[in-house]
């Protein structure tokens, strides 16, 4: 899903990031103190910006080698308890696009 060496712990603190796999989206946001982040998952289709907060789960973690490995473990964890959810988000993403 995510290989830890494409996100640099120190990166988080200038830019987000954010990724998909199989329907379930994640976004990682660094908290304003520059010392821990925030890592999101929500269904697709839409961006992080135009989900409802209602759809998203989210951890903090800190920022270190070791909260991004817990940041990865809880993606992977959060995308095995849901995976019917994010495989019908992703089934069914173009059928919601094109409704709208």
């Amino acid at each position: 899903m995510i290989d830890k060496r494409l996100v640099p712990v120190n990166g988080l603190k200038k830019e987000p990031f954010s990724g998909c796999h199989h329907g379930m989206r994640y976004y990682f946001l660094c908290d304003d103190s520059k010392e821990s982040f925030t890592a999101f998952v929500y269904p697709e289709p839409w961006c992080f910006e135009q989900t409802p907060d209602e759809e998203k789960t989210s951890a903090s973690f800190p920022i270190s080698e070791e909260g991004m490995d817990d940041a990865i473990s809880w993606l992977f964890e959060q995308y095995e308890s849901n995976k019917t959810k994010w495989h019908a988000a992703d089934h069914d993403c173009m059928h919601i696009v094109n409704d709208k």
